[in-house]
């Protein structure tokens, strides 16, 4: 878990750093490849409900988004982590998903669950086999959100399936038999595990931690994501207006 932000000293220097290493060396889609307007043109959504939503063939990683985003931003976070409620509620998460909902971006998630090894209990993992449930449904994007809203503190070890019962209750078409079986009974063990394994595997020092197009942010890049004006430049969607 990652708790110091640091300054942003010499901030001129690493958002042209930024600008010139992740708009052109970090595998951005190349112009031309024959594609019509129609298909370079941004596919946008009205809301978060309208995000397509599914897993990847790895068997690990969430993807939310359009395919035809030229950048992908992997996140890595446990439900439990306190930072990571940081960066979805007062950081930089609003503002990487209005990028998302552009179409400028399709976000991928890497579900963690240490702190229960480090903590005790079984929160972490209970919270990600029911994402991974709510995925079924369609609902991944929705519950996500709402699970870090109400995100209990992290030595209580909140997220019971009482909770996550109670709070996929206020997700629209989320609970139902089939949903409410997987939660009680940990049907996506599995995926919880393999998930925890990728996240050890891609070398992420803790959570949150971010990946633009395959490669892992810096310290003091990955600091600049809890500031929403920020995140465009961190991203490679946008230049420095200064």
């Amino acid at each position: 878990m990652l708790r110091g932000r640091g300054r942003r000293a010499a901030m001129s220097v690493l958002v042209a750093a930024l600008t010139g290493v992740l708009a052109v060396g970090c595998g951005r889609g190349s112009p031309g490849g024959g594609a019509t307007a129609d298909e370079k043109k941004p596919e946008g959504y009205a809301s978060s409900g309208q995000l397509p939503e599914h897993l990847a063939a790895d068997g690990t990683t969430v993807v939310v988004g359009s395919a035809r985003a030229d950048t992908v931003v992997r996140v890595y976070e446990d439900l439990r982590c306190p930072v990571c409620r940081e960066f979805e509620e007062d950081g930089g998460a609003g503002a990487l998903r209005k990028m998302t909902l552009d179409g400028e971006v399709r976000t991928e998630y890497t579900l963690a669950s240490f702190l229960d090894d480090r903590l005790g209990g079984k929160g972490s993992k209970k919270a990600a086999n029911a994402l991974r449930a709510a995925l079924e449904q369609g609902k991944f994007v929705e519950y996500h959100d709402l699970l870090f809203q109400e995100q209990p503190e992290e030595a209580v070890d909140g997220y019971t399936d009482a909770f996550l019962l109670h709070m996929a209750s206020r997700v629209k078409g989320l609970r139902g038999a089939e949903f409410d079986a997987a939660v009680k009974g940990m049907k996506y063990r599995s995926f919880v595990t393999a998930s925890e394994k990728a996240f050890e595997a891609d070398q992420a020092s803790g959570t949150p931690t971010f990946a633009v197009n395959g490669t892992l942010l810096k310290e003091d890049r990955r600091s600049l994501m809890f500031d929403p004006k920020y995140v465009p430049l961190v991203v490679g969607t946008s230049t420095p207006s200064e």
